[in-house]
């Protein structure tokens, strides 16, 4: 078999240098997400309990959503209200928080538990339903509320979450304190882990840096007042992401966002593969749309990260195959995985300390953070692939075309 010419291996070598350097970057990321998660989570803010309007935006029946509903009525925290808004009356979800309201009028007082209500937005018609539901939603905020927290219904935050998500927002300085979604898969399964690994990655991505960091609308508390000083509900108009629009606002106002690593919050989640594709491609297209420059970046890291990895196995196999020396290949690709599994055990690790779930310290959770992030990098490149040629998403049911960050069209809703 011959060898392959020298142009294409000096290549493989050059792309093989940056995708080392790209590595140690992302190593060195790992480490400074590491340390400030044991940092923070041994620390303890000035007690700030003002009256906090919970926002709970519902289409449908998320995996676990009794109990993930059930947690935020659970939240130990002295005086809020939850409110709970959907497009339409006859939404299914409403059925399990009419239970929950039930079990919780006869648990708790007046006094000492939250109130609650529900607000029927109708449907969209220039925005993604979510934004739509959200803008309606703070409208109705009880007059007495210092703090809009935000959180989505495959969620299932802690009992101090709430505690812990309001409090940094004494310093009025800070814009707002986000935490970040984190898959725990309930049954197994390799898309449900695949998913998990992609979706670590973007978890990663914060930390002390807090003019960097970007809010998850999953949960994210901001106070009333500077929600309205940064027109928030304007950013949010024609949008299909409030996340990407709220954290817009917040650097144009040139206002930090704290990221808070007891607010990290799980997903007791499953999926299948089609379910995987669909999500992944959508947060891509989505960050196509809202922070081109991220998709970019993800676009190029990872096609140079796979052409690399997985094309420097394949010369591996094809030296080994003729006869030919491929050690120094092999020793690459040994550099650019340990690099990268070390990045994975030390984010699983630090995690473990903010979410107390023994599934996250499981053997096979384990495996799966260290063996599949570089297909997670491979499905990050189709992803970005994906974007390149599609705007259109699909969301709870309703498709649309993301045609700029102010302009969403809506497709097709379900009936």
């Amino acid at each position: 078999m011959p060898s392959l010419p020298e142009p294409i291996l000096l290549l493989f070598y050059f792309l093989a240098a940056i995708s080392i350097w790209l590595g140690f970057v992302s190593l060195r990321g790992g480490v400074q997400f590491a340390r400030y998660l044991q940092a923070e989570a041994g620390k303890d803010y000035p007690e700030f309990t003002p009256f906090v309007s919970v926002f709970v935006p519902c289409r449908g029946l998320d995996e676990g959503l009794k109990e993930n509903i059930s947690a935020i009525f659970s939240q130990e925290y002295p005086a809020f209200e939850i409110v709970f808004v959907t497009d339409r009356r006859d939404d299914p979800a409403l059925l399990i928080i009419d239970e929950a309201r039930r079990s919780f009028t006869e648990a708790f007082t007046k006094e000492s538990g939250p109130t609650m209500q529900v607000v029927i937005a109708g449907a969209a018609t220039d925005s993604g339903q979510k934004v739509h539901n959200l803008r309606v939603a703070v409208s109705h905020a009880d007059p007495q509320s210092e703090v809009f927290v935000f959180v989505d219904t495959d969620a299932r935050p802690s009992a101090h979450w709430l505690r812990s998500l309001v409090a940094p927002l004494r310093d009025q300085g800070i814009g707002a304190a986000t935490g970040y979604r984190w898959f725990v898969p309930v049954k197994g399964g390799l898309a449900s882990h695949l998913r998990a690994v992609w979706n670590s990655s973007i978890a990663s991505a914060l930390g002390a840096a807090e003019k960097k960091n970007f809010c998850w609308g999953g949960s994210t508390a901001i106070r009333r007042a500077t929600f309205h000083e940064c027109s928030v509900g304007e950013y949010w108009r024609g949008t299909v992401s409030d996340d990407f629009a709220l954290t817009r606002a917040l650097h144009e106002a040139d206002l930090p966002i704290k990221f808070i690593p007891q607010c990290l919050t799980p997903s007791f989640e499953d999926c299948g593969w089609r379910e995987l594709v669909e999500f992944t491609n959508r947060q891509m297209k989505i960050t196509r749309a809202y922070a081109a420059h991220l998709w970019k970046g993800v676009l190029f890291g990872s096609a140079i990260f796979v052409l690399v990895f997985f094309g420097g196995i394949a010369l591996v196999v094809a030296r080994v195959l003729a006869g030919l020396s491929f050690a120094t290949p092999l020793l690459i690709l040994l550099i650019i995985f340990a690099m990268g599994a070390m990045k994975a055990h030390l984010r699983l690790r630090a995690v473990a300390l903010a979410i107390d779930d023994q599934r996250i310290r499981s053997l096979g959770t384990t495996l799966a953070h260290l063996l599949l992030w570089p297909f997670a990098s491979l499905l990050y490149l189709c992803n970005a692939l994906a974007a390149t040629f599609s705007r259109r998403i699909t969301w709870r049911g309703i498709s649309y075309e993301l045609k700029s960050a102010g302009e969403t069209v809506i497709i097709r809703g379900d009936d």
